[in-house]
């Protein structure tokens, strides 16, 4: 079972990596996923979590990698969440994007 997933998991990776624009599209997905669970955390409900959910796509394009985003979630949590948790789940949501994005292929 493990290895059907691995090498599931291996074929979205590769697929990903060869389409720059996928790859664009499931992190800026993931990055909006995120921000909605930041913002439950946060006690942030209806446009203020999409409009927070925004701030954390947009924070994903002041540098390159992930760091700025979990500089972003991790400030703005101020404790709610520790190191291990955020990152955690910014694999989690990056890896519900490409699923939902091969989803709609």
């Amino acid at each position: 079972m493990m290895s059907t997933f691995n090498d599931r998991e291996n074929a979205f990776e590769t697929k990903f990596a060869h389409d720059a624009e996928m790859q664009f599209k499931a992190e800026a997905r993931g990055n909006k996923l995120l921000g909605l669970w930041v913002a439950e955390l946060l006690g942030k409900t209806g446009d203020d979590a999409t409009a927070y959910a925004a701030e954390v796509v947009k924070s994903d394009f002041e540098e390159a990698g992930h760091e700025d985003v979990y500089r972003k979630v991790s400030g703005d949590l101020a404790g709610k969440a520790d190191e291990a948790t955020i990152r955690t789940q910014m694999a989690n949501c990056l890896a519900e994007a490409k699923s939902q994005l091969l989803g709609e292929v």
